[in-house]
């Protein structure tokens, strides 16, 4: 499983996102890339306020903040 967190450096919902998928990921087994949309202007212009945003490829899980009740209804799924 394959999990991409779409961030900012200097956003604290983005760290607060990422801290939270912790346990998540070492419960689950996922990976997670955490890629700043800072270094790409697309993913700027793709993402721009919504960050930070989880995604499963194409398909958004949550942004702002982690819904773990979509969360947990991916990873049921994905498995």
């Amino acid at each position: 499983m394959h999990l991409t967190l779409y961030f900012r450096e200097y956003c604290s919902l983005c760290h607060a996102m990422r801290d939270a998928l912790r346990p998540y990921q070492a419960r689950h087994g996922f990976t997670l890339d955490v890629i700043d949309v800072d270094d790409d202007p697309a993913l700027v212009a793709r993402f721009d306020e919504l960050v930070p945003v989880l995604m499963h490829g194409e398909t958004e899980i949550c942004h702002y903040h982690l819904d773990t009740v979509r969360l947990d209804a991916v990873l049921a799924e994905i498995r």
